[in-house]
Order: structure tokens, then sequence, then C-alpha cells
């Protein structure tokens, strides 16, 4: 890796070369490979030595969050509120989307590339001085976490807000010996080729985080997870109480800051957590309502609360470039982008739901960026009409990517389902690779390639997946869609075609989806679709990976 190990700081390496370091540490181990997960966390301790943070970690005042579903939603609502209450908060997440740095949080903002510089190459350097054969370098996510605490602890936040990246008991996060409270968010079966086939199993990993005397707090869960949460804090004299969603009326009717009716038991959790931080680290009094209303500092931290990727709306203006006067109507393109990053079964449905709904009824309107950075959306009703005077046609198409981990045939019938329930179809779903890899870790600024040799198999059995949902399991055989060598986009007059027009298996064309074997091309594609087509508003549902969704982004953003 070069001079790797002999930065220290933004003068010697640039923050691509810093990339590239922190590339260095993913294993090329598949997703699914979970050996030695015991050995690997108890190195954790011994890194926390080696940067000098074994005095320091304790006093951090953390709130420790778990779960399969919500985890990033209820940080992001805990922070918002402590934030709000005026302290100086930490917020660890995972994944990013576009840059490493969206993951460390300092009072609401990303931290700046200054300080991430001096902090990465700070404990990159301790660490690389004191490796063995018995302490090797950290993994990808060892180095990440141990870079949050050096990070909070050196800015020296009130609260560190920290977000299980997988499972808890095993976790690099906790290392965390006495959080000041711990949260589990709604449990499912997923990562279940790591955590365990059943709900007990995955139950029994998540509380994990909880540690003695350290009151929990959990979502209404199914019996088979509740029993192990209650028996596990038991065992630890540690009181579980079940936060209750979120009553709407209790907003004051103010709208929550993320969108869909899951985020009413994310929320719940989230004031819970913080009830019980502000009482714990004696600040209760400051913020007591009685019981009955919640402070206004909750309120507007509830209100506010951003978290891209997650149900989050963005309009394409370069489509509308074409536009020759202010006065002519419908003589542009209107494309709008729905992106939400839900991966397992209970999370499409969420995803399905919001995007049935906003669509439908074209609640929530996004105002987009500004000076490059995403701006969170005021959200007002509005009907086609007010959008941009005119009365454009609305067509969906599924913009769709997941790791072959997933299992399609639980999600994707999940997704079409759920929509077609409430009554909304796709003209086309689009199968297309992310350009994201788990062995390399980009940058907002990093080149894209624009790649159209990608092996597209497994996009083959997404679209195999999808087309047997639309025209019944018999009617697609696995010879019936094949991966050509040869690429052609699909035709962008899709939008003026019935939804039930039929497809030609022995030609092999179907007008139901495609394959797109570059992330640019699908972009452009749909912009081309969107400019030749004036009269029609496309909406565009990016879902399935949140790794696909950061992609999509990062090309918007461009």
């Amino acid at each position: 890796m070069g001079n790797k190990g002999n930065c220290v700081g933004q003068s010697v390496c640039s923050y691509e070369e810093t990339m590239e370091a922190l590339s260095s540490l993913i294993t090329r181990r598949t997703r699914g490979d979970g050996s030695n997960r015991v050995g690997k966390f108890g190195l954790m301790f011994k890194y926390v030595k080696v940067l000098g943070l074994e005095d320091d970690l304790p006093k951090l005042k953390v709130i420790h969050i778990a779960g399969t579903k919500g985890k990033g939603s209820t940080c992001t609502f805990s922070e918002a509120i402590l934030r709000e209450c005026g302290f100086r908060t930490g917020l660890f997440t995972s994944p990013h989307l576009i840059d490493v740095r969206e993951r460390y949080r300092i009072n609401g903002l990303d931290v700046s590339e200054e300080k991430f510089l001096e902090y990465f190459w700070d404990c990159w350097n301790q660490l690389k001085e004191n490796v063995t054969e018995d302490l090797p370098m950290p993994t990808l996510f060892q180095f990440l976490s141990l870079l949050a605490f050096k990070i909070f602890i050196s800015e020296k936040v009130d609260v560190a807000i920290l977000e299980v990246g997988l499972g808890g008991k095993l976790d690099s996060t906790n290392v965390v010996k006495e959080p000041v409270v711990c949260g589990i968010t709604s449990l499912g079966m997923d990562h279940m080729e790591i955590l365990g086939d059943t709900l007990g199993k995955i139950a029994s990993e998540k509380s994990g985080i909880f540690k003695p005397r350290v009151p929990a707090f959990t979502v209404p869960q199914l019996s088979e997870a509740m029993d192990v949460l209650q028996e596990r804090a038991s065992e630890l004299m540690s009181s579980l109480e079940i936060a209750l969603p979120l009553d709407p009326e209790n907003l004051n009717g103010m709208k929550l800051g993320l969108a869909g009716d899951h985020q009413f038991i994310n929320a719940g959790l989230a004031v819970a957590l913080c009830r019980c931080w502000l009482q714990k680290t004696g600040h209760s009094k400051e913020f007591d309502t009685n019981g009955k209303l919640l402070p206004e500092a909750f309120l507007k931290g509830l209100s506010t609360a951003a978290l891209p990727g997650r149900a989050q709306i963005v309009h394409d203006e370069s489509v509308k470039s074409d536009k020759s006067s202010e006065s002519e109507e419908n003589t542009y393109g209107d494309l709008v982008f729905y992106l939400d990053g839900a991966h397992s079964p209970e999370s499409m449905e969420a995803c399905a739901r919001w995007f049935s709904r906003a669509v439908s009824e074209n609640k929530y309107a996004n105002k987009g960026e500004k000076d490059g950075e995403f701006v969170r959306s005021e959200k007002i009703q509005y009907d086609c009409k007010d959008l941009d005077g005119s009365d454009k046609i609305s067509k969906q198409i599924l913009l769709f990517n997941c790791m072959e981990v997933r299992d399609p045939q639980q999600l994707l019938p999940q997704l079409f389902h759920t929509c077609a329930s409430h009554g909304v179809h796709f003209s086309k779903a689009i199968f297309v690779p992310s350009i994201s890899t788990y062995y390399k870790v980009d940058s907002g600024s990093s080149a894209i390639p624009i790649d159209t040799s990608k092996d597209v198999s497994w996009q083959a059995t997404l679209q195999r997946t999808w087309e047997r949902i639309i025209h019944g399991k018999d009617a697609i055989s696995n010879g019936s869609l094949k991966t050509e060598n040869s690429f052609k986009l699909p035709s962008n007059g899709f939008a003026h075609g019935k939804f039930s027009q039929k497809c030609n298996f022995e030609e092999k064309q179907f007008n139901c989806s495609a394959i797109i074997p570059s992330l640019p091309l699908t972009i452009k594609w749909l912009r081309d679709c969107a400019k030749e087509n004036p009269s029609i508003r496309v909406q565009v549902l990016v879902t399935g990976s949140l790794h696909l969704v950061g992609d999509v982004l990062k090309l918007l953003r461009r």
C-alpha cells in the first residue's frame, strides 16, 4: 500500500489515498462468512488500549441501539431530539451512501474532511506501529468503530448514539461496557447466515448489547423474540420496557421528519430512549411535561430528523433544461426518484406502502439539492397541477438490485403485491448492478466507471423472478431469459404502453422488465425517457440495496 503507514495528516495523504488505505482493511471473504467472530471481537479491547482510549471510552454517555429494522431511523430521531435539547451530539451509523464521513455526525453534520483525515491517520499510525502476529490490523468495521470512539472522545460530545453494525453481542460497538441506555428496534429474519435461523437466535444476538443494571427499551415484538429479550434482561437485572409507537396526535400537528407509517414505531422508541438518557444524566427536570405532551425540543427533533436514502424523494432538475419558455406547459421532462434502501421482506413492505402513498396522493415534495447538500424537504400537500401547472400522467418504474445473499423471491413479491394492493403498478422494472463493491471504499468524488461489460447473471435471476410474478410461474422458464453478449437499451416508448401488454417469450421480448448492465447508462436512459415523453411524470422507485441507493444519489449529484 505504498506510504500508507506513514501518513500523518492531510498535508501528506489525499482523501483518495485515505480511502485506499481504508479499503485495504476489507477482508476478501463473502458477506455471509461469520468465521471466528468471537476471536475478532476480543481484539477490539486490545485495539482500544493501543489507541489509548481505555480510560476515556467509559466516560462517553452512550445510547446503544441494535435491531433488524429501524436502527438508523431510531438513532437519527434520538440524535435530533437531544441536539434540539441543547446537547453536543455524536452519531455513528452505517452504512454510508456516498462518502464514509456520513457515518460520523457531530451536532447533526458530517465530520469535516480535515478532522476526518486527522483522526483517521492518528488511529491508523498507532495501530500500524503495534501490529504483531497476534494483533493484525482491524477489519473495516472494527476500524470504523474505533474511529467513531476516537472522534467522539476528541470532539467532547455530550452524548454518543451508536448504531450496531451486525447482531449485537459480538459487534465492534459492543466494547462499550456501560452505556446509559440500550434500545432494540423491530426484529426480523435477516443476516440468518451469521445470526441464526430463528427469531429467538437473532433476538439472543441482539440482546447481547444489554449490560448489567443498564435500562433497556424495545418495541412490540413477536413473542419468540420478546421472551428472549426479557429473559436476557432478567439475567442482567436490567429493566426492559416496551416503548409503544408514537401517537401522531402527540406531535401537536407536526409531521415526522422521516416518512412512512413505520417511523412512528422508531420515533416512539427514540422518545423513550431520550427520556431515559435525560433522566440518568440528571437533565430530566429541564424537559418535564408531566408525561402529557412532548417537550418542544422533542417535537422539533422529531420533525427535523433527516436520513438520506430512507424514504427520500429527489426531483431530477437536469431533465428540465430543455424547457424553452416558462409559459409553455408539458414541454419538458419530469423525473422523480423515490429512494429507499429496503432489503428485507419487512422493510420492503414498508417501502412499498410509503411509495404507493407518495405517488398516489403526491403527498410529499422535495426541494432537491442546495450547494451540493441534500435539503430535507418540507412536507406539503399538492395535487398534480400544483407541481408545475400541468396535468401530467404518472408512470412508475422500478430500479432494483440486491445482494446475492438476499432472497429475491421474498423481496420482489412483497414489493409487487403491496404496491398492487394500493393500485400502483410498474410500467417497467429495470435490474442493474450497483457501482459500489464490497471490497472498495469510495468517496463522494471518486471516479464513476461506465462499464457495460459487467456480469449480469444475478440481474438475470432477479428479472426471471419478476417476470414470474407478472406472468405466472409456468410462463417463464430458466431458458426464456438469457443474458446476451450484445447489449441494447430498451425502448423508451414504454410510457405509452399498457401494463397488460403481452410479452413475446419466443423472441425474448419482455415489456415488463429489462437488464441494463451500467447504472450511469440507466440514469441516462431514464432522463431520455422523461425528456422524450414530456406529458408524463416518470416516478422511479430505487430500492433493494443501500449501495444502489447511494450510487444513484452520487450520480444525481454529479
